[in-house]
């Protein structure tokens, strides 16, 4: 795969369409009949202690644009110095601009060519002349520290396992084998770009669940194999038995992510499908790893996953048993009411940020302080005012050239509107059925005002103009692309929900022929999926501490991080499920004491969860310091999600829950138990021989 995928190197684009919008429509006419006013646009911005029209500063920059004007795929380039470009110089005189259009989109642009226009650009600083650069194609090239953001939740990972184990060999299997799946399925991920629309943001996406999720499969079957051995199983039949108990497990918990991720292409976006395959491919490798890779190194270092003191010792109690744990559950058996309430209200407070919840798209201005896209951002939203940095495109179609008068009158009556600072009418390509009508908002683009713009234009202001007219008007630009983005996902939102709700209450069926635990399953999971999104908004949206931490300014919550985060939620929270419900329904197949089931499961798996979910917090901080924002939204959101599962729910709310329903948690029809198929999560019943009594617990 590796050889294969340096051959064929990576053809990831950022491309999605929204089709049946009217910013999609808008792009299509431009692409139609005027290819470079359809490309991406960036601005070249300078500010000068004196004044941009003294002659050192002007043939600076004039030499400057013209070495990027030959550039490839830089179509053309409106100067401040121009007839044409007489208004890109603020009032003051102290800052100018140069507006680029490029022939493609940003995502379709070479990254080569965009770096030699970043450091053609940044060479004319110096001598109190400031040179920043803005627009989305300069985003595309400015560093990234993922790279070592991966290293770290690594290191931090191995830390935690060295403590749970105390044994190096046992510490670096968990690790080996996620980062073979990991590598391997972000090599096939970059063979599947040629074939098909996968994004930048899919790989490092992908990158972000495949080791978490690879690390705590390899640890669950780690885990259960040292216990085997710890009460005197031979090597190659603990690891039998292992990967036929926690193995089947983990097939089963990674099944259900790959589900829940696919559930993603129901809403029809590409951009998204591409971002679903992605992550879903790096985990099924992950998990390909843990049930083929991880057992054969399981043979080769033998007895050396246990730690010497416990090679010594021989003890015959599994280390996934340990007192506190127990001592927990019986706690939680008496306590169940009380620790109900508690686990609920401190889920409700996290989640309560979440009704203020707006989604749109950051742009440069969430970027941090320290950046040329954020700069930039300030010093044209200081010169021109803030609505400069996300012009909308009022396309309008004729049946013939473009009534100029019309076009007039159209940008007269936006300018009228309260919420727009300045209208320009572009000049039109000759031949051309389309006129543009250039409207700055007086606010940003992130702006909730300027997407109620946005809609009083669509709905009020454009309808009025076009009466009496031959003009079909459509309200393009960047803006309100990604502005149709959100409301087109907001939309699909509650079809996405319902299917992979209904998608993990159809496997958890199957898998403990029960009614109660996909019930509860569901509702644990939307419980923890509400909590991230509350911490996801205080963090990015209301910005507590977000600008301090490296995340860039206060702003509203990328439209499709909905989407990818429930999806990938509800598939981490029924991995936790299913390890902790399929302990509890192996003793309750062999005791029928529902108390006994819950108390044995909770003791045996309380310490593994927690230790699976410490990692995968490792992992997701870790990811949120990579230097992007869409990323660190996910790492803090993810983070967050996997924390209140494992400490709030799955080991408190879960069983104290399961403790109130009693046997009614095993209930099921006896009419859909005869049609269900059998689907075996821990394995062919055993004939049990030995005393199955837990270890002592104190009452």
């Amino acid at each position: 795969m590796g050889i294969a995928s340096t051959a064929a190197g990576t053809k990831a684009s950022d491309s999605f369409s929204l089709p049946g919008t009217e910013s999609s429509k808008a792009l299509e006419l431009l692409q139609e009949t005027m290819p470079a006013q359809s490309g991406a646009t960036a601005t070249v911005a300078w500010e000068s202690q004196g004044s941009v029209r003294d002659t050192a500063v002007k043939d600076r920059m004039t030499t400057t644009l013209d070495q990027l004007a030959k550039i490839p795929e830089v179509a053309a380039i409106t100067s401040p110095y121009s007839e044409q470009g007489a208004k890109q110089i603020s009032k003051d005189g102290h800052i100018a601009y140069a507006a680029v259009n490029f022939t493609k989109q940003s995502m379709d642009l070479e990254k080569a060519d965009l770096e030699k226009f970043v450091d053609t650009a940044e060479k004319a600083r110096g001598d109190g002349l400031k040179v920043e650069l803005g627009g989305d194609p300069i985003s595309q090239v400015q560093d990234s520290g993922q790279s070592l953001s991966e290293l770290v939740g690594v290191v931090a990972a191995a830390i935690v396992l060295f403590v749970a184990f105390g044994s190096l060999f046992a510490m670096l299997l968990p690790i080996a084998t996620a980062i073979a799946g990991v590598g391997v399925g972000l090599m096939t991920v970059t063979l599947l770009t040629h074939v098909m629309n996968i994004g930048d943001v899919g790989p490092i996406l992908g990158a972000l669940i495949g080791l978490g999720v690879g690390i705590d499969y390899a640890l669950f079957i780690v885990t259960r194999h040292r216990s085997n051995m710890k009460n005197g199983m031979e090597i190659e039949a603990s690891v039998i038995k292992a990967i036929d108990t926690s193995g089947r497990a983990v097939l089963f918990a990674g099944g259900t992510v790959v589900v829940a991720l696919f559930g993603l292409f129901v809403l029809g976006v590409d951009f998204l499908n591409g971002m679903a395959v992605a992550s879903a491919t790096a985990v099924f490798f992950t998990v390909l790893s843990a049930v083929t890779l991880l057992p054969a190194l399981l043979g080769f270092i033998g007895k050396r996953v246990l730690s010497r003191r416990e090679r010594r010792a021989q003890t015959d109690l599994p280390e996934n048993r340990p007192g506190m744990w127990a001592r927990w559950a019986v706690i939680a058996e008496r306590r169940r009411v009380i620790l109900s309430v508690i686990s609920l209200a401190v889920v409700t407070v996290l989640a309560l940020p979440v009704l203020s919840l707006r989604l749109g798209s950051s742009d440069a201005g969430n970027d941090p302080a320290d950046t040329t896209t954020r700069k930039a951002y300030d010093m044209l939203a200081e010169g021109f005012g803030p609505g400069f940095n996300g012009p909308l495109q009022l396309v309008a179609e004729t049946p013939a050239a473009p009534d100029r008068q019309a076009l007039e009158t159209l940008a007269t009556q936006v300018s009228d509107d309260k919420g727009v600072a300045a209208v320009t009418t572009l000049p039109a390509k000759p031949g051309a059925k389309i006129g543009i009508v250039q409207v700055y908002p007086k606010t940003s683009p992130q702006s909730a005002d300027t997407a109620d713009l946005i809609n009083h234009l669509r709905d009020d202001v454009i309808p009025q103009a076009e009466k009496g007219t031959t003009l079909q008007v459509y309200v393009g630009g960047q803006t309100a692309i990604f502005d149709d983005f959100a409301d087109v996902l907001t939309g699909k939102l509650p079809l996405f929900l319902t299917v992979i709700v209904a998608l993990g209450c159809v496997l958890l069926l199957l898998a403990f022929r029960s009614l109660m635990v996909p019930v509860v399953a569901a509702v644990m999971n939307i419980l923890a999926t509400a909590a991230s999104f509350g911490v996801i908004v205080a963090f990015f949206q209301y910005g507590w501490g977000s600008e301090r931490l490296g995340w860039g300014a206060a702003g509203p919550v990328e439209a499709f991080l909905p989407v990818i985060m429930l999806s990938v939620l509800f598939g981490l929270s029924m991995d936790y499920q299913v390890f902790l419900v399929s302990r509890m329904h192996e003793e309750w197949i062999h005791s029928r004491d529902n108390k006994r089931a819950v108390s044995v499961g909770i003791a045996e798996t309380g310490r593994v969860i927690t230790a699976a979910a410490t990692i995968m917090f490792c992992v997701f901080i870790a990811f949120s310091f990579g230097g992007q924002r869409i990323v660190a939204e996910f790492g803090i959101g993810l983070a967050a999600a996997v924390a209140i599962d494992a400490f709030v729910l799955r080991t408190v709310l879960v069983p104290a829950t399961m403790y109130l329903l009693g046997r009614a948690n095993w209930w099921i029809p006896a009419w859909l138990d005869k049609r269900l198929p059998h689907l075996s999560v821990e394995g062919p019943a055993e004939k049990v021989e030995e005393s199955r009594e837990p270890e002592p617990i104190a009452r």
